[in-house]
């Protein structure tokens, strides 16, 4: 799920995350109202022929409309895609950088003429799981059968990081790229421990220890951003998955029964962030901050913790001191968990898509094939400081910044221990409804075994959906 930006901004994460609902839009009417159409007013290019060099049959000239979530990566690097674009195939694009994605579009679906690529992110994204069932996706498997654009002897299924294709998976079909390479866990200012003489945690008591050390200093132990409870439900995951192991995780995206109910891993974990409350470890007022109030208290060194995604840093910058430091940390491990230390969350983020009514759906499919050459991951290296789903796809040369840095190496750290859930993009409404269980958690309003009740609801709801035969991790 990718980044928030200012004001309402971001968070999937959050498919992105992310990476990723934060806030409700109003998806029944739009899906009733994309499932009663409205004929496709514009007509689109002819179609060129078909060649290896051409695999979609884009037509030289025409145009392509393009429409980003402006958030923490900002939209610069898509500008500079368009233009590349339309050098090599005749193209006019026009572009629009938002973050109000539904108020922008919603009239767009409902009418039949949607722009012809979109990065479908941030708070007010329309939920992917409504998109498709509403028949609104194209099918991207055409790109990852094609050439890739930097060695034609290669499909571009074959360029990319395990797991992107799955997390882009709905009902069985390919129907979104979740673009960016995303970490999830916590973040600190090197700076400040250093200042302070903490190390960072490995373990959960280590963790709770530091918390209560800021606490001492007048600090807060850990700031959350509490208006969207997306981001402490990263941490309370993460713990389940790193008590419970990879079983934990594929019980909850299948819908097992005993997903959360029955699972000692879940109610360990909801335990270990309650701890947080209960102690009154919090920055005080956390509870009722935006994500970007509670992440630039943290960068005033008001608190010790905050929990976000990789899109942090470039979310951040004028926010963030020249000599912060910014610094990841994975998630501390609850004791016998099956996960090390060192395993993160980490995967896919920042879904695009290309509208099944698009007018240039040739040439969406192209600009997405685009994406994944080397040329515009590096591109989007260098504009947005962060990692894209190409393997190697980032030139030696591009500077990254002390975040992402620490970010790329706790990847190499986690090795094959990484892991992700694909429930926040399969099922919107039981992501929702986790997420606020957990702002209940948060303000002392429900006790850890409330939480677990409300999230197993949650899962048994969502297990009656018809699609969800069609949604399985093995």
């Amino acid at each position: 799920m990718g980044s928030t930006g200012e004001g309402l901004g971001r968070r999937d994460l959050i498919k992105r995350s992310a990476a990723l609902g934060l806030i409700s839009v109003p998806t029944m009417s739009f899906l009733s109202a994309c499932a009663s159409g409205g004929g496709d007013t514009t007509k689109g290019p002819d179609k060129a022929a078909v060649s290896k060099e051409n695999p979609f049959g884009v037509s030289k000239g025409g145009t392509m409309d393009v429409v980003v979530f402006k958030g923490g990566f900002g939209d610069d690097y898509a500008k500079a895609w368009e233009a590349a674009f339309d050098k090599k195939w005749g193209t006019t694009s026009s572009h629009l950088g938002t973050q109000e994605i539904t108020g922008k579009l919603q009239t767009r679906f409902n009418g039949g003429n949607p722009p012809d690529v979109v990065d479908n992110s941030g708070a007010q994204r329309i939920k992917l799981d409504v998109l498709f069932k509403s028949n609104q996706l194209a099918d991207l498997t055409p790109v990852l059968d094609a050439p890739s654009l930097d060695d034609p002897t290669k499909k571009v299924r074959d360029t990319l990081i395990a797991g992107t294709i799955e997390q882009g998976t709905q009902g069985g079909k390919f129907v979104s790229l979740n673009y960016v390479y995303t970490v999830y866990g916590f973040w600190y200012s090197g700076k400040l421990f250093k200042e302070k003489g903490w190390t960072p945690p490995r373990t959960w008591d280590e963790f709770l220890a530091v918390c209560a050390k800021a606490k001492e200093a007048g600090l807060g132990g850990l700031a959350h951003q509490g208006k969207y409870p997306y981001y402490i439900n990263v941490v309370i995951m993460d713990l389940i998955a790193k008590k419970g192991g990879l079983e934990a995780v594929k019980a909850i995206d299948n819908l097992e029964p005993n997903a959360f109910e029955g699972s000692a891993a879940a109610l360990a974990a909801v335990e270990a962030v309650y701890e947080v409350v209960e102690k009154d470890l919090l920055l005080p007022g956390t509870n009722g901050l935006t994500h970007t109030e509670s992440q630039t208290a943290w960068n005033q060194y008001k608190a010790a913790f905050v929990p976000s995604g990789s899109w942090l840093e470039n979310e951040q910058l004028k926010q963030t001191p020249d000599d912060f430091d910014m610094q990841f940390l994975p998630v501390p491990v609850l004791a016998d968990s099956k996960l090390p230390f060192e395993a993160i969350r980490a995967g896919a983020g920042e879904p695009f898509i290309v509208p099944e009514k698009a007018a240039n759906k040739p040439g969406g499919l192209e600009f997405i094939r685009s994406m994944l050459s080397r040329e515009w991951s590096t591109i989007f290296a260098q504009q947005a400081n962060s990692l894209t789903v190409v393997k190697d796809g980032v030139d030696p040369g591009v500077k990254l910044r002390p975040g992402t840095q620490s970010a790329v190496a706790a990847v190499k750290a986690a090795g094959s221990n990484t892991f992700n859930y694909l429930y926040p993009d399969w099922y919107s409404e039981m992501d929702t409804a986790i997420q606020d269980a957990s702002n209940e958690l948060m303000a002392k309003r429900i006790q850890p075994k409330e939480w677990i009740k409300r999230a197993q609801a949650a899962v048994n709801k969502a297990a009656q959906d018809p699609n969800a035969k069609n949604n399985r991790r093995s």
